[in-house]
């Protein structure tokens, strides 16, 4: 065969994820907040960009632009970019356990559904700042550096500042002291002295090397740190294991005193450093409101957080007339296609987010009606083909995103649970719901239940689960063994 150039047609189909098609699917997935943080760089960016009230809106409305034609299409990553309507709020109509678009008169038209306590940063005058809830005190290390100042001087507060920085978030010192002298050419005793103090410092039992040593430092604070005490602490091990026989020999005390001491104990903070600094406190904010309707159930995005996003007509033909060469006619047309592009892409995102919660309200209804044994399973897959959306889609749109409602605030994931096999009609349950009835037998348990026997309750339910199932759902909660719940009924009991 020979070889040669040749010209060849071919006609082939492929998907081209253009730049405007990845920032799509790239602020489906964000959160409010962080939907919040990307227009506040486009506003620096494009000058045709401008956020303003809902009268202003009215006469400033985004321009018609190409790639939002389809008013009825899906919107799947595949057609994000088409527009849904820029003029008409998103919002589903169903009747009875779903969703309701009447807000107007069942909740508030503050974008909050009458819970606009909940608010961003931008909530206005009236809203609160959430960063107040952040604490706003000194760091641990601060505190005991300042503590230090008053206290030590010269080499010994050189040597303090050494320990401090090696004390961790909880308050215990992480460091070897033999290994620390090496490094600091001092003797191990100055170290010793060092640290002595520095255990006297606020919070009590700060700086401590272990917990034996943490609560000795707050028993002696207390007067406590009698040899009773001493020998308790030094043998937590056998009181975790609940042989307080064994232990009242130990310290030669009788039944009262043990129950007085191991009371006592329960009154120290095994980890002091927790009260101070660390990372600032994290407040959830909401996406997504949920309240009862007259027909069902009102959902209404967090416009709290969700500047309005406009294009400054006005501005772009005063700039158009006062621009003469084609360069920066060209670079104006760029910035409005632009500005146009990300008014209705926010549009488009939020009347996906809008469809997917509201298709999860209406399968997990009972969820917000009756609780968390209620809870249904439920995939990604069902909500897709549901709303005639990609699985993808679904994904991104609940990535990220809260929803806030009677029963408090969730992730949207949250709803999105595996099945557990019931005997009721041969349907499941949602992995949520039982682990909220494994709780409930538990903390309503007299006599401590094995994980055989709640099986057996649970399958007097409806559940049909293995034990190991049960062992794993109680693991995950935080919920210990038959024998370590005994043992610490046993321990709360004497100490009662």
């Amino acid at each position: 065969m020979a070889l040669g150039p040749r010209l060849d047609l071919r006609q082939s189909q492929s998907l081209v994820m253009t730049p405007q098609l990845q920032q799509a699917i790239k602020l489906l997935a964000l959160s409010n907040l962080e939907i919040e943080g990307f227009i506040a760089e486009e506003l620096e960016k494009n000058p045709l960009l401008d956020t303003a009230g809902d009268d202003q809106r009215e006469d400033m409305a985004p321009a018609e632009s190409d790639g939002f034609d389809d008013a009825s299409g899906p919107a799947t990553a595949d057609n994000l970019l088409q527009n849904g309507g820029a003029d008409d709020e998103a919002r589903l109509d169903i009747e009875d356990s779903a969703l309701s678009d009447d807000t107007g008169s069942d909740a508030g038209m503050d974008g909050s559904l009458g819970m606009s306590g909940i608010q961003g940063s931008s909530g206005g005058e009236d809203g609160p700042d959430l960063d107040l809830l952040a604490a706003d005190g000194l760091s641990l290390h601060d505190y005991l550096l300042a503590q230090a100042g008053s206290s030590f001087s010269g080499q010994d507060y050189l040597i303090a500042g050494q320990l401090i920085e090696r004390i961790d978030e909880t308050g215990y010192l992480r460091a070897d002291l033999l290994r620390l002298s090496h490094q600091l050419g001092v003797s191990v005793a100055a170290l010793e002295d060092v640290l002595n103090t520095i255990q006297s410092f606020e919070p009590t039992g700060v700086g401590a090397r272990d917990l034996s040593e943490c609560l000795a430092i707050q028993a002696r604070e207390a007067d406590r740190y009698d040899p009773a005490m001493a020998r308790l602490i030094d043998n937590l091990d056998l009181l975790a294991r609940g042989e307080l026989g064994r232990l009242k020999r130990m310290c030669h005390v009788d039944d009262e005193d043990m129950a007085d001491m191991i009371a006592e104990l329960r009154d120290y903070d095994p980890k002091p450093g927790c009260q101070f600094g660390g990372d600032p406190i994290q407040a959830v904010v909401p996406d997504i409101f949920v309240a009862p309707a007259k027909k069902g159930w009102a959902i209404e995005l967090n416009n709290a957080t969700l500047p309005k996003v406009i294009v400054n007509r006005s501005y772009y033909h005063e700039m158009s007339e006062a621009g003469d060469d084609e360069q920066s006619r060209a670079w104006l047309n760029e910035c409005l296609a632009n500005a146009n592009w990300l008014t209705k892409a926010l549009d488009q995102r939020a009347r996906t987010i809008i469809k997917v919660a509201g298709e999860v309200v209406k399968r997990q209804a009972d969820f917000f009606r009756k609780g968390v044994t209620h809870l249904k399973p439920l995939t990604l897959r069902e909500i897709a083909d549901a709303i005639d959306m990609h699985e993808s889609t679904v994904s991104r749109a609940t990535s990220n995103k809260y929803l806030s409602c009677d029963r408090g605030i969730f992730e949207l994931k949250y709803f999105f649970t595996s099945g557990i096999k019931s005997g009721e009609d041969g349907e499941s349950a949602s992995s949520e719901a039982v682990k909220s009835h494994i709780r409930t037998l538990i903390e309503a348990e007299e006599k401590v239940l094995s994980d055989d026997k709640l099986v057996a309750l649970l399958k007097e339910k409806g559940f049909d689960i293995a034990r190991r199932t049960v062992a794993k759902y109680r693991e995950a909660m935080g919920i210990g063994s038959s024998v370590e719940r005994r043992r610490q009924k046993k321990l709360g009991s004497r100490a009662a």
